[in-house]
Protein backbone atom coordinates (compact mmCIF):
# COMPACT_ATOMS: atom_id res chain seq x y z
CA UNK A 1 0.00 0.00 0.00
CA UNK A 2 1.22 3.12 -1.19
CA UNK A 3 2.05 6.13 1.73
CA UNK A 4 0.03 9.33 1.06
CA UNK A 5 2.54 11.91 0.10
CA UNK A 6 1.18 14.94 1.90
CA UNK A 7 2.55 17.92 3.07
CA UNK A 8 0.65 20.28 5.90
CA UNK A 9 2.58 23.41 6.40
CA UNK A 10 1.75 27.07 7.57
CA UNK A 11 3.38 29.90 6.32
CA UNK A 12 6.45 31.26 8.77
CA UNK A 13 7.17 34.84 9.27
CA UNK A 14 9.45 35.27 11.94
CA UNK A 15 12.99 34.51 11.56
CA UNK A 16 16.83 34.45 12.94
CA UNK A 17 17.63 32.05 15.74
CA UNK A 18 15.75 33.03 18.35
CA UNK A 19 12.70 32.12 15.96
CA UNK A 20 14.44 28.48 15.15
CA UNK A 21 14.46 27.67 18.92
CA UNK A 22 10.89 28.76 19.57
CA UNK A 23 9.93 26.49 16.34
CA UNK A 24 12.43 23.47 17.85
CA UNK A 25 10.11 23.68 21.10
CA UNK A 26 6.99 23.84 19.05
CA UNK A 27 7.97 20.42 17.79
CA UNK A 28 8.11 22.53 13.98
CA UNK A 29 10.57 22.34 11.39
CA UNK A 30 11.34 25.19 9.31
CA UNK A 31 11.69 24.82 5.25
CA UNK A 32 10.65 27.01 2.21
CA UNK A 33 8.89 26.42 -1.14
CA UNK A 34 10.33 28.16 -4.40
CA UNK A 35 10.97 26.93 -7.96
CA UNK A 36 8.26 27.84 -11.07
CA UNK A 37 8.71 31.44 -11.78
CA UNK A 38 6.97 32.25 -8.09
CA UNK A 39 8.05 34.11 -5.13
CA UNK A 40 10.41 31.38 -2.24
CA UNK A 41 7.70 31.24 0.75
CA UNK A 42 9.21 30.42 4.08
CA UNK A 43 7.20 27.63 5.89
CA UNK A 44 7.25 25.39 8.77
CA UNK A 45 6.08 21.93 8.81
CA UNK A 46 5.08 19.25 11.66
CA UNK A 47 7.98 17.20 12.88
CA UNK A 48 6.02 14.07 14.20
CA UNK A 49 4.62 14.40 10.28
CA UNK A 50 8.34 14.57 8.67
CA UNK A 51 9.82 11.76 10.65
CA UNK A 52 6.95 9.32 9.49
CA UNK A 53 7.21 10.24 5.71
CA UNK A 54 10.65 10.02 6.04
CA UNK A 55 10.31 6.32 6.86
CA UNK A 56 8.95 6.12 3.05
CA UNK A 57 11.08 5.86 0.33
CA UNK A 58 9.38 7.84 -2.07
CA UNK A 59 9.41 10.94 0.32
CA UNK A 60 12.51 11.26 -1.01
CA UNK A 61 12.14 11.29 -4.90
CA UNK A 62 8.53 11.75 -5.47
CA UNK A 63 6.08 14.41 -6.21
CA UNK A 64 4.33 16.03 -2.94
CA UNK A 65 1.21 18.04 -2.19
CA UNK A 66 1.93 20.70 -0.12
CA UNK A 67 -0.55 21.81 1.51
CA UNK A 68 -0.07 25.28 3.20
CA UNK A 69 -2.42 26.88 5.16
CA UNK A 70 -5.12 29.26 4.01
CA UNK A 71 -3.58 28.63 0.20
CA UNK A 72 -3.97 26.17 -2.05
CA UNK A 73 -1.78 23.14 -2.29
CA UNK A 74 0.97 23.09 -4.50
CA UNK A 75 2.80 20.04 -5.75
CA UNK A 76 6.77 19.98 -5.12
CA UNK A 77 9.82 17.52 -4.76
CA UNK A 78 11.60 17.22 -2.27
CA UNK A 79 15.37 18.63 -3.27
CA UNK A 80 17.20 19.46 0.09
CA UNK A 81 16.81 17.80 3.53
CA UNK A 82 19.42 19.33 6.44
CA UNK A 83 19.59 17.53 9.71
CA UNK A 84 21.10 18.63 12.98
CA UNK A 85 25.06 17.40 13.10
CA UNK A 86 24.79 14.84 15.96
CA UNK A 87 21.17 14.70 16.99
CA UNK A 88 18.43 12.74 14.77
CA UNK A 89 16.79 15.76 14.03
CA UNK A 90 15.68 17.63 10.97
CA UNK A 91 17.00 21.72 10.50
CA UNK A 92 15.40 22.01 7.34
CA UNK A 93 13.46 21.51 4.37
CA UNK A 94 13.96 22.52 1.13
CA UNK A 95 10.75 22.10 -1.52
CA UNK A 96 10.85 22.62 -5.28
CA UNK A 97 7.91 23.58 -7.02
CA UNK A 98 6.81 21.82 -10.26
CA UNK A 99 4.64 22.92 -12.98
CA UNK A 100 2.52 20.18 -15.32
CA UNK A 101 4.08 20.02 -18.66
CA UNK A 102 7.37 21.03 -17.74
CA UNK A 103 10.23 18.48 -17.57
CA UNK A 104 11.93 18.47 -14.13
CA UNK A 105 15.09 16.66 -13.14
CA UNK A 106 15.33 13.89 -10.42
CA UNK A 107 17.17 11.29 -8.52
CA UNK A 108 15.07 8.11 -8.19
CA UNK A 109 16.02 4.67 -6.35
CA UNK A 110 17.49 1.98 -8.10
CA UNK A 111 15.61 -1.32 -7.32
CA UNK A 112 18.01 -4.11 -8.17
CA UNK A 113 16.38 -7.61 -9.26
CA UNK A 114 17.72 -10.98 -9.11
CA UNK A 115 20.65 -10.21 -7.35
CA UNK A 116 20.19 -13.65 -4.94
CA UNK A 117 19.42 -15.89 -8.26
CA UNK A 118 22.39 -13.90 -10.40
CA UNK A 119 24.73 -16.45 -12.21
CA UNK A 120 27.78 -14.77 -11.06
CA UNK A 121 26.16 -15.19 -7.13
CA UNK A 122 24.57 -18.74 -7.60
CA UNK A 123 26.83 -20.09 -9.70
CA UNK A 124 30.16 -18.35 -9.22
CA UNK A 125 29.73 -17.85 -5.13
CA UNK A 126 30.21 -13.76 -5.59
CA UNK A 127 28.96 -11.31 -3.74
CA UNK A 128 26.98 -8.29 -5.46
CA UNK A 129 28.58 -4.76 -5.23
CA UNK A 130 26.27 -1.61 -5.89
CA UNK A 131 28.23 1.24 -7.24
CA UNK A 132 24.83 3.47 -7.06
CA UNK A 133 21.66 3.66 -5.21
CA UNK A 134 19.76 6.26 -7.10
CA UNK A 135 19.86 7.74 -10.41
CA UNK A 136 19.32 11.22 -11.77
CA UNK A 137 16.40 11.15 -14.32
CA UNK A 138 14.54 14.13 -16.10
CA UNK A 139 10.68 13.93 -17.65
CA UNK A 140 7.29 15.71 -17.44
CA UNK A 141 6.01 14.99 -13.64
CA UNK A 142 3.42 12.33 -14.70
CA UNK A 143 6.05 10.67 -16.02
CA UNK A 144 8.28 10.52 -12.67
CA UNK A 145 9.38 6.90 -12.01
CA UNK A 146 8.66 5.78 -8.93
CA UNK A 147 12.69 3.82 -9.05
CA UNK A 148 14.38 2.60 -11.65
CA UNK A 149 14.25 -1.56 -11.68
CA UNK A 150 17.71 -3.17 -12.54
CA UNK A 151 17.67 -7.07 -13.67
CA UNK A 152 21.24 -8.47 -12.84
CA UNK A 153 19.76 -12.12 -13.46
CA UNK A 154 22.56 -12.66 -16.14
CA UNK A 155 25.35 -11.08 -14.66
CA UNK A 156 28.62 -13.11 -13.89
CA UNK A 157 31.52 -12.84 -11.57
CA UNK A 158 33.98 -9.92 -12.73
CA UNK A 159 30.87 -8.62 -14.69
CA UNK A 160 29.17 -4.77 -14.23
CA UNK A 161 26.43 -3.19 -15.69
CA UNK A 162 26.65 0.41 -16.85
CA UNK A 163 24.06 2.95 -17.54
CA UNK A 164 23.93 2.74 -21.17
CA UNK A 165 22.76 -0.35 -20.68
CA UNK A 166 19.40 0.31 -18.84
CA UNK A 167 16.53 0.88 -20.75
CA UNK A 168 14.93 4.06 -19.30
CA UNK A 169 10.62 3.94 -18.90
CA UNK A 170 8.83 5.72 -22.00
CA UNK A 171 8.78 9.25 -21.66
CA UNK A 172 11.99 9.47 -18.81
CA UNK A 173 16.19 9.54 -19.95
CA UNK A 174 19.17 9.80 -17.68
CA UNK A 175 20.98 13.35 -18.49
CA UNK A 176 23.72 11.62 -16.61
CA UNK A 177 24.61 9.51 -19.56
CA UNK A 178 26.72 11.03 -22.06
CA UNK A 179 28.32 9.02 -24.62
CA UNK A 180 30.55 12.22 -26.08
CA UNK A 181 32.67 12.47 -22.81
CA UNK A 182 32.20 8.58 -22.57
CA UNK A 183 30.67 9.65 -19.28
CA UNK A 184 28.68 5.99 -18.63
CA UNK A 185 28.81 5.11 -14.77
CA UNK A 186 28.50 1.45 -13.54
CA UNK A 187 25.68 0.70 -11.40
CA UNK A 188 26.13 -2.76 -10.10
CA UNK A 189 29.28 -5.11 -10.40
CA UNK A 190 29.51 -9.28 -8.88
CA UNK A 191 33.02 -9.46 -7.28
CA UNK A 192 34.51 -12.52 -6.87
CA UNK A 193 34.70 -13.82 -3.04
CA UNK A 194 37.29 -12.31 -0.54
CA UNK A 195 38.59 -16.05 -0.15
CA UNK A 196 38.86 -17.01 -3.46
CA UNK A 197 40.93 -13.25 -4.45
CA UNK A 198 42.95 -13.97 -1.01
CA UNK A 199 43.97 -17.09 -2.19
CA UNK A 200 44.97 -16.25 -6.04
CA UNK A 201 46.77 -13.45 -4.44
CA UNK A 202 48.79 -15.97 -2.50
CA UNK A 203 49.36 -18.16 -5.07
CA UNK A 204 50.85 -15.21 -6.88
CA UNK A 205 52.95 -14.11 -4.19
CA UNK A 206 54.28 -18.33 -3.82
CA UNK A 207 54.79 -18.49 -7.57
CA UNK A 208 57.17 -15.10 -7.33
CA UNK A 209 59.00 -16.24 -4.32
CA UNK A 210 59.56 -19.54 -6.03
CA UNK A 211 61.03 -18.07 -8.56
CA UNK A 212 63.39 -15.90 -7.13
CA UNK A 213 64.83 -18.73 -5.18
CA UNK A 214 65.08 -20.98 -8.11
CA UNK A 215 67.43 -18.10 -9.99
CA UNK A 216 69.85 -17.66 -6.50
CA UNK A 217 70.13 -21.45 -6.52
CA UNK A 218 71.17 -21.68 -10.02
CA UNK A 219 73.60 -18.49 -9.44
CA UNK A 220 75.35 -20.45 -6.59
CA UNK A 221 75.83 -23.80 -8.33
CA UNK A 222 77.62 -22.16 -11.67
CA UNK A 223 80.10 -20.20 -9.40
CA UNK A 224 81.01 -23.74 -7.40
CA UNK A 225 81.11 -25.32 -11.03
Amino acid sequence: MSVELKLDATVRDDQGKGASRRLRRAKRIPGILYGAGKKPVALTFDEEQILRLMREEAFFSQILDVKVKGKRTEKAILKDLQRHPFKPLVSHLDLLRIKAGEKMRQHVPIHFLNQEDAVGVKQGGGVVHHDAIEVEVECLPDDLPAAIDVDIAELDVGSSLHLSEITAPEGVAFPGLDPETDHDPVLVSIHAPRKAVEESEEGEGAEAGGEAGGGEGAGESEDQG
